[in-house]
């Protein structure tokens, strides 16, 4: 709701500076100025980035309006996950949990904690850090270094789509240009004819420049930003999962296990002590 806040804040402040100094809305209202700039700057990210890249964008689009899917509510079924996982391996041997691992998404213990399943992502994280262990034996510090690799790797997929989102906001201030260029060309063809037809071609030229730094600046830079805040965000989780499951491998008991991984998450959606152990006799 922040986002939606300061994109009217953006809106507001520039169309009421401008008409405070009697500017003339319809002036601004270039649809093919518009259709230049946004239809190239759409090209342009197409022919950047690879499909899968693309939908990665879409898909986290409406997170700068809505917010990060990953909340309290999600985080303490995260760790109540976990905690059941270690929990049922514990008692009743790694043989017990076997079929949870393999087939999570048909899994009676994971169908408990519904907003986790949805992630696939972090699902499979879990699961197949889990398998490693439970297939190798591995001790603590060769599956830590093996998960580090992997996370590395995940941040990077995770930074991916506001890097991409940055580089279209990079050149639209150049696609601003481009409109202004070509309302240029216009009105040198127009040389000779009425005064106030040459000053409208000049207008809408000036315009195209105009919306080129202000999408640039005023939206789609700062929905990079968000986007980038969103992957660190999201990053948080699988360093939660690898935590605990260091703890685990290290012999801790799984309630100590989710503690070490309940403090690494954001500050803002950290669920206390106390709720966290209140969610955890859920599943005892």
């Amino acid at each position: 709701m922040f986002a939606l806040a300061g994109m009217l804040i953006v809106i507001i402040s520039v169309v009421s500076g401008y008409l405070a100094s009697h500017g003339n809305m319809a002036v601004l209202w270039q649809p093919f100025e518009i259709l230049i700039i946004c239809g190239a700057a759409l090209g342009a990210f197409m022919m950047a980035n690879p499909f899968s890249l693309q939908k990665k964008v879409l898909s986290m689009a409406p997170q700068v309006i809505t917010g990060s899917r990953h909340n309290k509510t999600f985080y303490l079924q995260l760790l109540g996950l976990i905690y059941s996982l270690f929990q049922k391996s514990r008692q009743d041997g790694f043989l017990a949990i076997e079929d949870d691992i393999e087939s999570p998404f048909t899994s009676e213990l994971f169908a408990r904690f519904p907003d986790v399943l949805r992630d696939h992502e972090i699902v499979n994280f879990l699961t197949d850090n889990y398998r490693i262990f439970t297939l190798t034996g591995l001790p603590a510090y060769e599956l830590e270094a093996i998960m580090d690799s992997e996370i590395e790797q995940i941040g990077e997929e995770l930074l991916a789509p506001s890097h991409a989102v940055n580089r279209v906001a990079e050149a639209l201030p150049g696609f601003g240009i481009v409109a202004a260029v070509l309302g240029i060309v216009i009105t040198m063809g127009s040389i000779g004819g009425p005064m106030t037809e040459i000053g409208n071609h000049v207008a809408a030229a000036l315009v195209g420049t105009f919306l080129g730094i202000f999408f640039a600046y005023g939206f789609i830079g700062p929905a990079s930003a968000h986007l980038e805040n969103l992957g660190v965000h999201e990053l948080k989780a699988y360093l939660c999962i690898k935590s605990c499951l260091i703890s685990v491998v290290s012999g801790y008991a799984p309630p100590v296990a989710a503690e070490t991984g309940r403090k690494l998450l954001p500050p803002e959606m950290r669920p206390s002590f106390i709720e966290l152990s209140d969610q955890l006799k859920q599943y005892r």
